[in-house]
């Protein structure tokens, strides 16, 4: 019995239970000293202007749960989960050994420093997911095996530094990467052989490489591998020999000469085809109205077809009858166009003529899938913006009269008036007025300019908030149609000068020719599409929650190419990734740091703000057509949300 009671295990005493479960509770939801001090002796290693880091004090806890007053520190559960430390001006070597004691650090950001020497030797810290050391001035060689033991990366940022040598191999083992930035640096030698089936980017463009491009990198962006002169395969168009290497072409300065006939050529026939043009116009035109307008030769076959109804007129009779005043919208209308005259469907305007914009003083704006934009500045100093259509030649004269009328009865702030239009067999003029600052894709993704700031978060939530406000419009207006939009993206959302948003190129796929519409226009890239071979009223939905999602990120939704997809990230690289899709695998605490573009600003309050909006945005991209909210429902979501927690929301 002795023997038992001495096999017996003691009963540990409740508070001495409870005591180590509250223990563990404060481990779990607070940092403790050794993260505190192992960040203070990275710190001693720094230098430059910005290696004080004043907020890293002695004796204080970096993390309390997911709070951290510590600059450059993100924490998560509690624990040092990443170090940010970008723009710093961190000057030197960069020692990492002292991190080795942060066991929850999963990602590093020394982006835009000048940080020299060596790569650190991030392969003691085989728990980092990613990896960004963009924008220095590292040099030499990377060891082969550097990556072997980081089982977890995802992603690897190198660009833009002084690396040389072969890539590491070790690299092709990674079976979690997802996106490998080695461009603009002095890489040699082959491409490694990737195969992860989870790969999305490998971009080597500007090195020294050469060789096949592995075939699992076949189907990325040829951006990704311009600048390598030895490398060839798919997707460049450089083919391989039978060794392997880039097949040699001309030599440089044969192609040269061609290329100088070419342009000789074409310079003499320029000069006959305006030769001959002229000899043309001369007995016809006065010298007044020759013109060199970026417009003229757009829009002189229908200033000709017009003339067509106007026989037996002479060109002063047809001048005073475009200047006489007119009704807007209406039969008005209606009979102007079919007369092959401007109809104006907005009273009050300036009245103008073709030839009015033949004389104008133009430029182009740009050339889509639909048709070719005009900036014209009138005599009067208007300044109107003329597309032109050849997308349209399905539908009749008198139902899209009818339909330019019902769009001319439009009024909303975010939404840009039609202010004419004209009708013609062949293509279709429509007019609107000039916006100042452009378009929205332009400020994202565009070269601003010293005169334009980046969009902060205030302003970009006063975009989404004018979208969402112009979309609801045209739901509540437009009802019978199951676009009400149907091409909504960054492109067709215009900025006027305080940035207020006005939506544009709206409501025309009841005028649209089906199969131009089926393959250019963006709600016939929704999910429902892919699945049941046409849109839906939600359509619209789900490319307000695409643009949502870019406008956070920064990134430019280049599926919009690609029939029944999502749309793509990859910040301008035109890569195939799904953007929603992308968003959505990253949990929400690593958003600010992966996702969010660095130019919104904000602070951590705003942040918060951030984060809902882009829960709204992944909630319209939803793929199923049920469990995708309604418009009205997604406005009354986005107008809740603040440009700050603590202030008021964007007007």
């Amino acid at each position: 019995m002795a023997g038992q009671a001495a096999l017996r295990p003691r009963s540990i005493p409740i508070l001495h239970l409870l005591f180590l479960l509250l223990t563990t509770c404060a481990v779990s939801i607070s940092s403790g000293p050794d993260e505190s001090a192992a960040l203070l002796r990275f710190r001693s290693t720094l230098s430059g202007s910005g290696a004080a880091l004043p907020t890293w004090v002695p004796n204080a806890a970096p993390c309390n749960v997911n709070d951290t007053t510590w600059e450059g520190i993100i924490c998560f559960n509690g624990r040092v989960w990443g170090i940010q430390l970008e723009d710093k001006g961190l000057t030197g070597g960069l020692n990492l050994g002292a991190l080795v004691e942060l066991r929850g650090l999963r990602t590093l950001s020394f982006m835009r420093n000048d940080l020299q020497g060596p790569v650190p030797d991030i392969g003691t810290l085989g728990a980092l997911k990613a990896v960004y050391l963009s924008n220095n001035r590292f040099s030499g060689e990377i060891a082969d095996g550097s990556f072997r033991r980081m089982r977890s990366l995802k992603k690897l940022f190198l660009s833009h530094n002084q690396l040389s040598g072969p890539i590491p191999t070790s690299l092709a083992g990674l079976g979690k990467l997802l996106e490998v930035r080695l461009d603009h640096n002095g890489f040699s030698g082959r491409i490694p052989d990737f195969r992860q089936p989870t790969l999305e980017i490998v971009d080597v463009a500007f090195n020294k490489l050469e060789g096949a491009i592995p075939e699992r990198l076949g189907k990325m962006d040829s951006s990704f591998f311009q600048g390598n002169d030895g490398l060839c395969g798919a997707p460049l168009k450089v083919a391989c020999d039978d060794h392997g290497k880039a097949k040699k072409g001309l030599s440089g300065w044969l192609i040269a000469l061609i290329i100088l006939a070419c342009v000789l050529a074409l310079l003499i026939l320029i000069f006959f085809l305006v030769a001959k043009r002229r000899r043309q116009e001369a007995p016809s035109r006065s010298p007044s109205e020759r013109t060199s307008s970026g417009v003229d030769e757009e829009v002189d076959n229908l200033e000709r077809g017009a003339a067509e109804h106007h026989r037996g007129s002479s060109g002063s009779s047809a001048s005073s009858a475009g200047s006489k005043k007119a009704t807007a919208g209406g039969k008005k209308s209606a009979k102007e166009s079919e007369h092959g005259r401007l109809a104006f469907v907005q009273e009050g305007r300036e009245r103008f003529e073709l030839h009015d914009l033949l004389r104008a003083s133009a430029e182009v704006l740009g050339s889509g899938n639909f048709g070719a934009s005009y900036k014209a500045v009138l005599s009067a100093g208007t300044t109107i913006v003329v597309k032109r259509f050849k997308e349209m030649n399905g539908v009749g004269r008198e139902d899209f009269n009818e339909h330019m009328r019902r769009l001319g009865r439009l009024s909303h702030p975010n939404v840009l008036p039609l202010v004419a239009y004209l009708y013609k067999k062949e293509e279709k003029l429509l007019v609107t007025d000039f916006v100042a600052n452009g378009s929205l894709a332009h400020m994202l993704h565009g070269n601003r300019g010293s005169t334009l700031p980046p969009l902060d978060w205030p302003t970009r939530l006063k975009i989404v908030k004018g979208v969402a406000r112009g979309l609801a419009y045209l739901y509540d207006e437009l009802p019978v149609l199951s676009l009400p939009h149907g091409h909504l993206k960054s492109s067709n959302v215009l900025l006027d000068e305080t940035f207020e948003p006005l939506l544009t190129d709206y409501a025309l796929a009841p005028v649209m020719n089906a199969t131009t519409a089926s393959q250019v226009m963006v709600a016939y890239k929704s999910p429902e599409v892919a699945q049941f071979g046409r849109p839906s009223k939600k359509s619209d939905v789900w490319s307000l929650g695409i643009l949502v999602l870019e406008i956070l990120t920064g990134r430019f939704p280049a599926d919009y190419l690609h029939k029944g997809k999502v749309g793509s990230g990859g910040g301008g690289s035109g890569s195939g990734n799904d953007l929603a899709k992308w968003v959505g695998s990253i949990v929400p605490e690593e958003w600010s740091s992966e996702v969010l573009d660095g130019d919104i600003k904000g602070d951590e309050s705003s942040k918060q703000e951030m984060h809902k909006l882009m829960m709204v945005g992944l909630e319209c991209c939803e793929e199923e057509v049920e469990k995708r909210p309604e418009m009205r429902d997604v406005l009354k979501k986005i107008d809740r949300i603040k440009d700050s927690v603590d202030g008021g929301g964007s007007s």
